[in-house]
């Protein structure tokens, strides 16, 4: 029996590969000479393609942000950001054409560290180098040619893909009309970057890391995935979020700490909700994540700083930015609070951009950009209402409210 998809969901969709012969030079002065992109598109270009958004993801995003794959598959979830992206939502597929892509470096489809070397016949293991946000930016951008799109009328994303969004309108500023920043930082806090190299660790000193050629012995660093894992979730959720999700009354003093089977086992086998929670999320990222992917993207995320190259103004970075901004914050994102959102609006105002912040009240912590929270919700899809209009040649002037 087919699956009952929703009316708002943009339906079954098939990613496209894209195959990129001409060689990419990287920021650390290494050459990719080819190289694949694995890509999902939603809605339909408009005759002078001028109503695409490219949708920037995550650290353990990829191209499959809206939809279904297997229309068999009763207990199949949707895309990662399918609350935003289809008909009548925030990001409507009735007037945009959404165009979402699994970066360089991932293992979705796009050519990265477990994908097999044509030099060697073998996989790019520890080998593949390391990509920052500039080289993803970079093959976008080549990617948006092959689409024959020269300008984006809004590049979005959150968390990783905030900083992606803040790169675009730096090193393209003429090919994006708005750049759309969620749960962003300008750069990595020290915490931040602590975290990162505490999962990283956790899997090179796993056994079965094998120093990156895990592929050569037929298995991966489970348990340092999953531990790197189980870290990373811990910082996107707030203390309240985990309380709501493993505590069934806060009053009574459990603060998310119920027990798995209703009593203390006085061992060290999973005792606390909480506690089995992490590990079967953890279990079940370690199956579809290359660890050497994870290795990768943490090093992109701690490399991104463009005030590097502004004498550490980043305002200078944004001068010849044309677009206008919008940059969105949750209460309780501890891991990208709302002021490292307010450092990139002062910087922006510094530059003299138009730029429109909210601030929104959730529980739901870092990973409160993926939620459908009402009044985030509704602040994207006012935002784009007017890009609708503005591309629709009626005069908009975009607030989020």
């Amino acid at each position: 029996m087919a699956k009952r998809i929703p009316a708002d969901s943009v339906g079954i969709v098939s990613p496209e590969l894209f195959h990129f012969d001409e060689p990419l030079e990287l920021r650390s002065g290494r050459v990719i000479e080819q190289y694949d992109l694995m890509v999902e598109t939603y809605g339909e270009l408009n005759a002078d393609k001028s109503n695409a958004i490219l949708v920037c993801h995550a650290l353990s995003g990829d191209h499959h942000a809206a939809g279904y794959h297997n229309p068999d598959d009763e207990k199949e979830k949707p895309g990662w950001w399918d609350c935003c992206i289809g008909p009548g939502k925030a990001f409507d597929t009735n007037h945009f054409f959404i165009v979402s892509l699994n970066n360089l470096g991932g293992c979705a489809g796009s050519t990265g560290p477990s994908s097999v070397d044509p030099a060697t016949g073998k996989p790019f293991g520890p080998d593949f180098p390391i990509i920052t946000v500039r080289d993803w930016v970079k093959s976008q951008a080549r990617l948006a040619d092959r689409l024959g799109i020269h300008k984006w009328a809004a590049v979005i994303g959150g968390s990783l893909g905030g900083m992606q969004v803040m790169r675009w309108a730096i090193s393209y500023p003429d090919r994006l009309g708005h750049a759309i920043i969620i749960a962003a930082a300008p750069k990595l806090s020290a915490q931040n970057i602590a975290f990162n190299e505490i999962a990283r660790q956790s899997i090179t000193n796993d056994p079965d890391f094998h120093a990156g050629r895990y592929y050569d012995f037929n298995t991966y660093p489970k348990r340092g995935l999953m531990l790197a894992r189980m870290i990373g979730h811990v910082t996107y959720l707030s203390d309240n979020a985990m309380r709501d999700k493993f505590g069934k009354d806060a009053i009574e003093g459990n603060f998310g700490r119920d027990l798995r089977s209703g009593k203390l086992n006085f061992s060290y086998d999973v005792d606390f909700q909480v506690e089995s929670y992490l590990k079967y999320k953890g279990e079940t990222f370690s199956h579809s994540f290359d660890a050497n992917s994870y290795l990768l993207i943490t090093k992109t995320l701690d490399y991104f700083d463009p005030a590097v190259d502004y004498n550490f103004d980043l305002s200078k970075a944004f001068v010849d930015s044309q677009c206008k901004f919008l940059v969105i914050s949750f209460t309780s994102d501890w891991r990208f609070p709302p002021e490292r959102s307010r450092e990139i609006v002062n910087t922006l105002l510094k530059a003299e951009k138009q730029v429109s912040y909210l601030e929104v009240e959730a529980d739901q912590g870092h990973d409160a950009f993926l939620m459908p929270i009402p009044r985030y919700i509704q602040a994207l899809k006012s935002y784009l209402g007017c890009v609708i209009e503005e591309i629709s040649g009626k005069e908009g002037k975009p607030d989020a409210g």
